[in-house]
């Protein structure tokens, strides 16, 4: 595990500098365009993502996924066959995805170096997170386009204000248009959507606890604020995210705001290499929290990290918070 707390690593790429590039073309999109090559059905296709635009004359052959969530999204589409590399996982990909991801190179551990990533020749790098694209480790979007390598950020990290459903459908419509498999993606947010709906209309007359999101940190805690996935999430399965003012999608808070705000459960992220009873008992042995409700009762629950994210795994992490927020309507 990197020195850096893996959701820390999240944000190492500031959006304001993403926002600054625009590219346009790729290969070998922009390599057939400038031979006059004619576009393939469908295409050219143009999408601006993050403040990026990039022009698509055929899908991309050679994908590189940079982390989990956008490695799953594209296997959730079948692009596996299009797929040169992937990278960073967080835990286990999910069952159903595992002999397709088997069949793909795997560049590293966590992220690649610039030259390994160049060395799988991809013509279009995908990140999930921000710090995919970081500018020290020569991997911004800028310079892969002057590479002629096509990318794209997922929109969680450069949507202002809250993101919800509708940030998930963009990022599942835009990722399969630009693969030219459409279709492929109006299925899978309809299979999202009728999940999702199923869960909301079980738990909408339950009383709503109030949640804690617990990522890590000693000093103060790292947790989900109000404008990521993750906010969306506790509220589609019946709670109220206590640190929903917090206008980040991840960030740090303080002891005494989670004991001033009396959370009645504690969402524990599991990822990484600090276990989840582990961090159940960094809370129970804190004398300073004895009172907070969640902590005097024990209402612990418990999401992987990769669900806490925008991609395929949104519906799942609605039903399996509502499951354990409701046991009694599940």
């Amino acid at each position: 595990m990197s020195s850096y707390p893996r959701a820390l690593l999240r944000a190492l790429v500031p959006v304001s500098f993403l926002m600054s590039v625009t590219a346009c073309g790729g290969s070998p999109g922009a390599e057939d365009a400038a031979a006059g090559a004619p576009a393939a059905p469908g295409y050219p296709y143009t999408v601006t993502n993050c403040g990026v635009s990039s022009t698509y004359q055929a899908p991309p052959r050679r994908a590189v996924a940079m982390n989990q969530h956008a490695t799953e999204l594209l296997l959730a589409l079948g692009l596996e066959e299009k797929m040169a590399g992937t990278a960073y996982l967080d835990d286990a990909v999910l069952p159903d995805y595992r002999p397709a991801y088997d069949k793909i190179k795997v560049l590293a551990k966590e992220y690649p170096s610039k030259e390994v990533l160049l060395g799988a020749n991809p013509d279009f790098v995908y990140g999930g997170y921000s710090s995919a694209f970081d500018k020290a480790q020569g991997r911004d979007r800028q310079v892969l386009a002057e590479s002629g390598i096509n990318s794209r950020l997922s929109v969680e990290y450069c949507t202002e204000g809250p993101v919800g459903l509708d940030q998930l459908k963009t990022e599942i419509t835009e990722v399969a248009r630009t693969f030219g498999v459409p279709e492929r993606g109006e299925e899978l947010i309809a299979q999202e959507q009728r999940r999702i709906d199923a869960v909301t209309g079980r738990v909408k007359d339950k009383a709503r606890p109030t949640v804690f999101a617990y990522d890590s940190g000693d000093a103060s805690a790292f947790t989900s604020g109000g404008n990521g996935i993750g906010n969306e999430i506790v509220s589609l399965a019946g709670g109220t995210n206590v640190f929903a003012d917090l206008q980040d999608t991840f960030g740090d808070v303080s002891w005494e705001k989670v004991i001033e705000r009396k959370p009645e459960v504690v969402l524990i992220y599991d990822y990484g290499g600090t276990t989840v009873e582990a961090k159940k008992q960094r809370l129970l042995n804190d004398p300073a929290l004895a009172q907070v409700p969640a902590v005097k009762n024990r209402r612990f629950v418990v999401l992987p990290l990769s669900s806490a994210v925008l991609g395929v795994r949104v519906a799942g992490a609605v039903e399996s918070l509502g499951a354990q927020l409701h046991p009694d309507a599940a």
